[in-house]
């Protein structure tokens, strides 16, 4: 009768415990990512991962890194201006996205050919 009440006993304490501890996932600082540069989804190529985004300075080139590809109008957030892989915020859905930045700041036909050459 000692063990199982001894038993019963650190298994309750051991359910408590390990219910309790959540691992939360911190919230999305949009005043962080408000203050970065802001571009707007312009082309996308269901069958590629690369995708185009027009910002202030001209177009970029996008490829996915996660595996997520925003649609085509969404409004996303970072930094644009430089290359490798970096996250965005798509406010749009209010998501934080993995990207690699391929080029930047082209003009509209430099898109379309830089698109077309890392698709096909």
């Amino acid at each position: 009768m000692k063990r199982f009440f001894t038993f019963s006993v650190i298994t309750t304490a051991l359910v408590i415990l390990y219910t309790g501890c959540v691992k939360e996932r911190p919230g999305i600082d949009e005043s962080y990512w408000l203050s970065k540069e802001r571009a707007t989804v312009v082309h996308i190529d269901p069958y590629c991962q690369y995708y185009v985004v027009e910002t202030m300075n001209g177009y970029s080139i996008l490829r996915s890194s996660d595996g997520y590809k925003p649609y085509e109008g969404a409004v996303l957030y970072g930094n644009f201006s430089n290359y490798g892989v970096k996250d965005f915020y798509n406010r749009s859905y209010g998501i934080i996205l993995t990207a690699e930045l391929m080029d930047y700041w082209l003009s509209y036909y430099d898109a379309q050919l830089a698109s077309e050459y890392y698709c096909y």
